[in-house]
């Protein structure tokens, strides 16, 4: 029995110096090797704080600075051992910590993500989970406006990670949630993203919701499309069920825009109450716009263009347009008549004609 525990104790004591001298190696070489292999491939100026080792095999990057590009306060990871004797690179557990990242995309179109080069077959790497806290997204658009048009995801939590049961299934749980502020740092919206996927499959099985999204920090890309007058306000609200069998994804959403508010444009001929635009023949009594539409692509290429979706939307509209009361369709049409009535005898007495 004592020679059962001296062989236990004699085995601690070498994993022990193992780990120690493990922990020292790291920390003195490892970050200059780390800071050496970034700058090289992606040709940005690096600096790494501290390499460290932890049980049961975790390794921990702190204070990771990529150029402009991005920071990350903390990244680890645990490695399968067993998986890189056979060539292949197993990640069990990869945290990332408060990372910042800065994307931009140029008046060309081109971002500033640097372009690998592309040396030999790259080793197989397998990621079984990933947990991203606190990260934050600085994107800003010049091929948008010339000054950058920007927008910020704040506190973005990423989780992705294997089901546990049945262990033959290859689905994989995921869920994204965030808060999107502007350049002034103003929070205008709330998106919410969750379910599992089986990209082997192709099979999905999610939902997307987009909460309080004040719709007119984004006039610079839909322009005139939901409105020929400026917005100063309206808020959006969508939720969208993506069901995905053997490829075919189908795509049922509810979307609802409300608190519409027009700017008043100063040079108004005659202060003329005229309506903002064809978009109020759509929304309901209370101002509300609410629509129902299914989107029909593929799950491995969506092919959801800007066209596309205005189409669906449009046709949305116009089935909202049919199942309005008969009455009310007639007053806002008669309204939007008399009113361009008005605006032309006004115009003829400003003429002389």
């Amino acid at each position: 029995m004592k020679k059962k525990y001296k062989v236990i104790f004699w085995i601690g004591g070498v994993f022990f110096v193992f780990f120690v001298l493990a922990n020292f190696i790291l920390a003195a070489y490892a970050p200059k090797m780390i800071q050496q292999q970034i700058e090289q491939n992606l040709k940005l100026k690096c600096s790494l704080g501290k390499v460290s080792l932890s049980l049961p095999f975790t390794i921990t990057l702190e204070k990771l600075e990529i150029g402009d590009l991005a920071s990350i306060k903390k990244i680890s990871l645990s490695p399968n051992l067993l998986a890189l004797l056979f060539g292949k690179i197993v990640i069990h557990g990869l945290n990332i910590i408060e990372p910042i990242i800065n994307l931009e995309q140029f008046a060309d179109g081109k971002l500033n993500l640097p372009v690998l080069k592309q040396g030999g077959q790259p080793p197989e790497i397998y990621l079984t989970s990933l947990n991203l806290r606190d990260g934050k997204i600085i994107f800003t658009d010049k091929k948008a406006v010339a000054e950058g048009f920007q927008v910020v995801l704040n506190k973005l939590n990423i989780k992705v990670a294997k089901v546990a049961l049945p262990v033959s299934s290859l689905a994989t749980n995921f869920s994204m949630s965030t808060e999107l502020s502007n350049k002034q740092s103003r929070a205008f919206g709330k998106i919410i993203f969750s379910g599992w996927v089986d990209y082997l499959a192709k099979d999905l099985d999610a939902t997307l919701r987009v909460e309080d999204l004040d719709l007119t920090e984004f006039s610079v890309y839909y322009g005139n499309f939901i409105s020929n007058k400026k917005l100063s306000r309206a808020k959006l609200d969508l939720n969208s069920d993506f069901k995905a069998q053997n490829n075919i994804l189908k795509i049922t959403s509810k979307f609802n825009l409300s608190d519409l508010v027009y700017e008043t444009a100063q040079d108004e001929l005659l202060n003329l109450d005229l309506m903002k635009n064809a978009l109020d023949l759509f929304v309901d009594a209370k101002g509300n716009l609410a629509l129902e539409f299914d989107i029909n692509t593929q799950l491995d290429n969506p092919a959801l263009s800007q066209e596309k979706l205005q189409k669906i939307i449009l046709k949305a509209a116009a089935k909202n347009l049919a199942n309005q009361p008969p009455e009310q369709l007639i007053e806002k049409v008669s309204k939007l008549v008399d009113q361009y009535k008005g605006l032309g005898k006004e115009l003829k007495v400003i003429f002389g004609q």
